[in-house]
Order: structure tokens, then C-alpha cells, then sequence
């Protein structure tokens, strides 16, 4: 059995036994593994501080063709995640690590989806408050998530029909439909709730300019409305809410997304 390499993302870590760990990573070559670091704690390992959580390095690993945890052999320290003076950057590292453990299924790269995840991290490591940036940061990088794992919700068409969407003070939004509704559609639909035009505008730039959150401060009403909009969409799609998604709500919910 050969070693194979990879870059990866630690998307998990669980103690095993005194000095081992089981660790989920987020390989770029060949997608989520879960793999049994033997020694990874002792003073002298091959790991040298490669599996700190959300960090990215350079992994060995042996794979496993039957069942069975995969076995990691060495890691090699790329860049670690750095846990500046913002609370909020730190939740939003580790929803980013969520979303790819939830996302995924084990042994299905997706190159695109690491690098977004990993330049994700990147922005978000060492951040001090304020940082402004990040409820936009956050919501660019899940629209992504989702694009590209066959997830995206419809923000220009009806998700129903496909009818392209006219302007309305507020649109309908399907939490089970898979995105915005248009008025004919909407009737009879449960889980909706409804979006303001600017809340809408913002994620519809989100969706198409990947780097766009950069140029965008979201008032406090806006970055709350998208927030929850976000966390509700995740919560029906993955049957459970995000654990980490609603600790970013703002602690005031605004109006903006109320169920219909």
C-alpha cells in the first residue's frame, strides 16, 4: 500500500486513546477522509503541529480500500489558523469547517470547493474587530459552498417555474422550494419567507462576483435578515440546524425574514 499526498483542510479532530487522534480532513486530490493519526500528541511526531484545527497542510495518507478508518501518516504545516481578536471570525472558521463536513460525502474531491474553502480561511485567520466584512465574507463563501455542490438556490428565477423574477418590495423565498418564488408559485407553499429588495440585490451580487463581499458593508438589518435567510435555507437542506450558523445571528433578529 502506497502513501498517497494531498493538500487538506482539519475540519475535525477527536482524541483516540492517549496520544492518537481521529481526524477528519478535506483533502484537495481526493476529497473528505477520515483518518487514525497514530502518535499524533507525542512530543516527537510526524505531525509537528500539522492537525490544528482549520489549519491546511500537506498530508500522507494510507487509504483503505474496505471499511475502516484511512491512516494518516505524516502532516506537514502549510498555514495555521490564527485566532486574532475577532470572536466572529473564529465562529465563521469553524462554519466553514462545518459546511464542508456537512456537505460533502467521504472520498469526492472537489478541487474548486477546497480552494474556496481554503481562501475562505485564509480571510478570515488572524482578523482583530472590528471586521466588517465578515457577514458578507460568510454569506459570498455558503453561496458557494452551495453552487457548487448542486445546492444553489434560484435568486433571478422562480425556483418553481423558472419565469424570470420581477421587482417587488419583498420576494417570496421557498426554504423547501430551493430559492425565490414567484407570486403564482408562492400560494399553498410552506417553509417561505420573505426577502427585501435589498437583501436580494446583495445576494444576487454575492452569488455572481465571488470577491464582491470585499466592497460591501451590510447594514445591521441587512447582514441580520441574510443571516437568518442563510441559516434557515442550510437547516431545511441539511435536516438540522448549522450548530455554528446561529451563533452568528445577530442577537436583535430583524423583521426583514419573517415566515409567511
Amino acid at each position: 500500500m502506497i502513501a498517497e499526498k494531498s493538500r487538506a483542510i482539519v475540519i475535525r479532530t477527536v482524541p483516540f486513546g492517549e496520544t492518537s487522534s481521529v481526524v477528519s480532513l478535506f483533502c484537495r486530490e481526493f476529497g473528505k477522509v477520515r483518518a487514525l493519526a497514530k502518535g499524533a500528541w507525542r512530543p516527537k511526531s510526524s505531525f509537528d503541529g500539522g492537525l490544528d484545527l482549520l489549519s491546511t497542510c500537506q498530508v500522507l495518507v494510507l487509504r483503505k480500500t474496505s471499511g475502516g478508518l484511512d491512516l494518516l501518516t505524516e502532516a506537514f504545516l502549510e498555514n495555521r489558523f490564527r485566532v486574532g481578536g475577532s470572536y466572529r471570525a473564529f465562529l465563521g472558521g469553524m462554519h466553514v469547517a462545518e459546511l464542508l463536513e456537512a456537505l460533502t460525502a467521504d472520498a469526492d474531491p472537489q478541487p474548486e470547493l477546497f480552494d474556496r474553502a481554503h481562501a475562505t480561511l485564509r480571510e478570515l485567520s488572524g482578523l482583530d474587530e472590528p471586521a466588517d466584512r465578515i457577514p458578507a465574507l460568510l454569506v459570498s463563501a455558503e453561496l458557494a459552498f452551495l453552487r457548487l455542490t448542486g445546492h444553489a438556490p434560484a435568486l433571478a428565477v422562480c425556483a418553481e417555474c423558472r419565469v424570470p423574477l420581477t421587482s417587488h418590495s419583498r420576494t417570496p423565498f421557498g426554504m423547501l422550494d430551493g430559492g425565490c418564488l414567484c407570486g403564482r408559485c408562492r400560494a399553498g407553499k410552506r417553509a417561505v419567507v420573505s426577502i427585501s429588495v435589498d437583501g436580494l440585490a446583495v445576494l444576487r451580487l454575492l452569488a455572481v462576483q465571488p470577491d464582491a463581499w470585499r466592497d460591501v458593508a451590510l447594514p445591521a438589518a441587512v447582514a441580520g435578515e441574510l443571516r437568518a435567510i442563510m441559516t434557515t435555507y442550510l437547516s431545511h437542506l441539511l435536516g438540522r440546524p448549522p450548530r455554528v450558523a446561529r451563533l452568528l445571528q445577530p442577537r436583535m433578529a430583524p423583521r426583514q425574514a419573517r415566515t409567511e
